[in-house]
């Protein structure tokens, strides 16, 4: 098996060097590991691709290649050019350094990834590492990740899920905000919704006067409802999300008709 890999956090990201650990172990060969990564952080960017300027991509070391985009284009760029003669049998995106559960997988980047590894048609798997007070300050946050994203990722492979329609599945893993001594199993969930997830704005002004802007995260550890991926996450579970990019409402399309 042929496995691409690549993050959002970026070609130096802690995150990545799990995720290099994890796939390592999923190939029988060293040589059928490629990764293709940002050369820099590009959290938040969701599925933005480059269409407006060119990305230059660089050779770092032996099959890991920096793109100068975003995690979309890294995929592009993996599928299309570094293996455009043999593309992988799955893509893998992460670890993400936090969850990417409920509102959060809107914005995400390591998400981005994987939904255009789908639409690339290859299977693809997002991995992220939620944090807290248990987990956040540790020698090794994403201790959870590594110890259990082998197992996770093979029982999702072993599944072999074919979607009706012509969108392919993609899949939103979130391990846990404890150590994996407590990680409590896995869950099958739906994303979720925090009722207080929305981002805000922080602002700041310059010594020289001018206004700037952060935009702020919300709490991370506000309860989402039961059967949700933050709600598995913050109970202790692994949580594991089929998603498409298909982003139809089907359950208004009905009350709707009336509109045609």
């Amino acid at each position: 098996m042929k496995i691409l890999i690549t993050n959002d956090d970026g070609i130096n990201a802690g995150g990545l060097t799990s995720l290099r650990t994890i796939a390592t172990e999923l190939v029988e060969d060293p040589d059928d590991l490629y990764v293709v990564a940002p050369a820099t952080e590009k959290s938040g960017v969701g599925h933005c691709i480059s269409l407006a300027s060119p990305v230059m991509i660089t050779k770092l070391a032996h099959q890991t290649f920096s793109v100068e985009g975003n995690p979309a284009d890294c995929v592009i760029a993996g599928v299309k050019h570094v293996l455009k003669e043999s593309p992988p049998d799955l893509i893998l995106s992460g670890v993400n350094r936090g969850n990417n559960s409920a509102e959060n997988a809107l914005y995400s980047g390591t998400l981005g990834a994987a939904m255009e590894g789908a639409l690339q048609g290859i299977p693809s798997i997002a991995l992220s590492q939620y944090l807290g007070p248990l987990n956040i300050n540790s020698d090794n946050p994403f201790e959870a990740a590594e110890t259990y994203g082998v197992e996770v990722i093979r029982k999702i492979l072993s599944a072999d899920i074919s979607p009706d329609g012509p969108y392919r599945l993609f899949y939103n893993v979130n391990f846990p905000p404890c150590p994996a001594s407590e990680v409590r199993g896995i869950k099958l969930t739906r994303q979720g919704y925090r009722n207080d997830g929305q981002f805000g704005i922080i602002p700041a002004i310059s010594p020289s006067n001018r206004e700037f802007l952060f935009i702020a995260g919300s709490n991370q550890h506000i309860q989402a409802p039961e059967g949700s991926d933050a709600a598995a996450n913050l109970a202790g579970y692994i949580s594991v999300t089929p998603m498409t990019a298909d982003l139809t409402a089907y359950e208004v399309l009905d009350a709707l008709r009336a509109i045609e």
